[in-house]
């Protein structure tokens, strides 16, 4: 049977990484077979264009620069590392994919939506993720979590602005898509984030043993 493929999003110190470790233990409470994986990034190739992405420079990133970086590292991701596994059964935890792309290059820069749906429906096609969990907090919680940091991005050094940008664009993708995209709210304690991580991974574990 195919595995299911979750997706991680939500804005620069959200708590993606703690949401992780979450995952992975109760992955592996429930003896189900998994691989953690990340966007951009996932492969050898698709690596090295995440360096080309994030990585600061002096240069300005024309933004569709960015977005057909961004895909062309998908392509690769889902070709090489995602598809396969689930072919096997293998369920498949990806901190951030298709959602990021429409939030960050869509709604915080001004992007043409036409044309990430072109991308969308040729790069990723029906392939998009059982389910997405949006780790939500507010702008400023974030923003001081990031600056705990050793090393910060590009991303990361954006305005304010435009990671009020990020928060609204996913929320509106939740409230879109509702049936794949929940929101989890991690600005709470770790015990509540945890606790509503679990009740969607049990919903999913549920559909996939029925499944087969």
């Amino acid at each position: 049977m195919r595995g299911k493929f979750i997706s991680l999003e939500g804005g620069e110190g959200s708590g993606k990484t703690t949401a992780i470790h979450f995952i992975r233990q109760w992955l592996d409470d429930h003896k189900i077979p998994y691989i953690m994986t990340r966007e951009p990034g996932g492969t050898p190739l698709a690596e090295e264009i995440r360096q080309l992405v994030l990585t600061p420079r002096d240069e300005s990133v024309n933004d569709v620069t960015e977005l057909l970086l961004v895909f062309a590292a998908r392509a690769q991701h889902l070709a090489e590392k995602i598809q396969p596994a689930l072919d096997k059964g293998t369920w498949v935890i990806s901190d951030r994919f298709l959602d990021s792309s429409y939030v960050y290059q869509g709604k915080a820069r001004g992007g043409d939506i036409a044309m990430l749906d072109q991308l969308a429906n040729w790069v990723v096609g029906d392939n998009k993720p059982d389910a997405t969990l949006v780790l939500d907090v507010p702008v400023e919680l974030g923003q001081e979590r990031v600056v705990q940091r050793q090393h910060q991005d590009r991303l990361d050094k954006e305005s304010f602005a435009f990671h009020q940008k990020v928060r609204d664009g996913f929320l509106e993708r939740a409230e879109a898509d509702p049936e794949r995209v929940k929101v989890v709210d991690a600005s709470q304690s770790l015990e509540s984030v945890k606790s509503q991580i679990e009740e969607q991974l049990a919903k999913l574990n549920e559909a996939w043993a029925g499944d087969c």
